[in-house]
């Protein structure tokens, strides 16, 4: 595909507002600097409505980086999917999809014998999800993999997706949400994804879980590989936690960031300082904000996680973010990347979040 020529880049914001802190799960959140952090990066503009980012680390060459984001695209069905440089340059992409959502990245599928990495993303108004290599961007799925077969047409369009790669095998499981679920449990679906035999990717379900309020809807879900969690965005009730293994009873383990947000809970990404410990970043939407808790939970209470601070950024309207800590080109301590309402997604400095983040 044809690079875009020009890159957009942000105007320098700065500006404070008054937070009153509120109380979550017992704790009083200690206030955080106000300033609103700058991006270092603003990538050109998709063609319609950019909705989220994931990131691609070469495993043989850790300077070769791909930014994957969804443009939803308009009513004529002509969304895509779009890689982007570290620089927010468009490298490549696949178009048309039909209203790609969320999108999220795996390692080491096996096809054909080899070891292929993935980017995986939901088509809402095809009713499937999509399987691409990278970083090529070669379709593997003969098209898109229909999912929520067998339910009402009304719960079958798929919106949120994450990847859980079990370290035990090294499978790789697709978590896929909807736009519209039922309130029993069995809002998300988890599916296998494999080798069909011939090179083509196929899904199998393995489970059906994952509680919803019936307040709003679902649409961001994010997986923790080292601690085996899934969390998902009730929009308007908090953060579900429950365990990512497919053979797993549907059990809800946490229920968190139920207060303080503004409208909206969204996007939810997760900062690793070690193999088990962090920062999970949940989005609050409306705000421009987002809102930090602990990855292990509080002291002593691993199913703990009341919020411990927040910081605002520079994007609009945000409901689809990924960060890593991983050391990039121009990004030593990790990138944490967000959308915004206005096309583009931003690129941040870890450095720079970390010092609003106030334990």
């Amino acid at each position: 595909m044809k690079t875009l020529n020009s890159i957009f880049k942000l105007s320098t914001l700065s500006f404070l507002i008054i937070h009153c802190s509120p109380k979550t799960e017992n704790k009083t959140i200690v206030e955080s600097d106000t300033t609103a952090i700058i991006p270092v990066v603003v990538t050109q503009k998709v063609k319609h409505d950019s909705d989220d980012p994931a990131i691609w680390i070469n495993p043989q060459d850790s300077t070769q980086v791909l930014i994957i984001g969804t443009d939803k695209g308009g009513d004529t069905g002509d969304g895509g999917l779009f890689a982007f440089d570290l620089s927010g340059n468009v490298v490549d992409s696949v178009r048309p999809l039909k209203r790609p959502n969320n999108v999220d990245i795996a390692y080491g599928l096996n096809i054909n014998g080899k070891r292929v990495d993935i980017a995986v993303c939901t088509e809402r108004n095809a009713k499937s999800i999509r399987v691409f290599s990278l970083p090529d961007l070669e379709a593997l799925d003969n098209g898109g993999i229909s999912v929520f077969d067998g339910e009402a047409d009304s719960l079958r369009d798929p919106m949120g997706i994450a990847l859980y790669t079990n370290p035990a095998d090294q499978k790789i499981y697709a978590i896929v949400g909807r736009k519209t679920g039922p309130q029993d449990g069995t809002y998300l679906w988890q599916y296998l994804l494999e080798d069909d035999g011939s090179g083509v990717v196929k899904a199998s379900l393995k489970r059906k879980f994952g509680f919803f309020s019936g307040k709003k809807e679902i649409e961001s879900i994010a997986v923790d590989n080292e601690l085996g969690f899934i969390y998902h965005s009730d929009e308007q009730h908090g953060i579900h936690k429950s365990y990512a293994h497919p053979d797993s009873s549907n059990v809800e383990l946490a229920l968190f960031g139920t207060s303080g947000f503004t409208e909206d809970i969204e996007g939810i990404s997760i900062y690793k300082t070690d193999n088990k410990t962090g920062y999970i970043l949940v989005s609050d939407q409306q705000a421009n904000m987002f809102r930090v808790f602990p990855r292990e939970g509080s002291q002593g209470k691993p199913l703990e996680h009341p919020e411990i601070s927040f910081f605002l950024a520079s994007t609009s309207e945000s409901d689809g973010s990924d960060v890593i800590n991983a050391a990039l080109p121009g990004f030593p301590r990790g990138i944490f990347i967000a959308m915004s309402d206005d096309a583009t997604f931003q690129f941040y400095d870890w450095r720079e979040i970390s010092k609003k983040i106030v334990r």
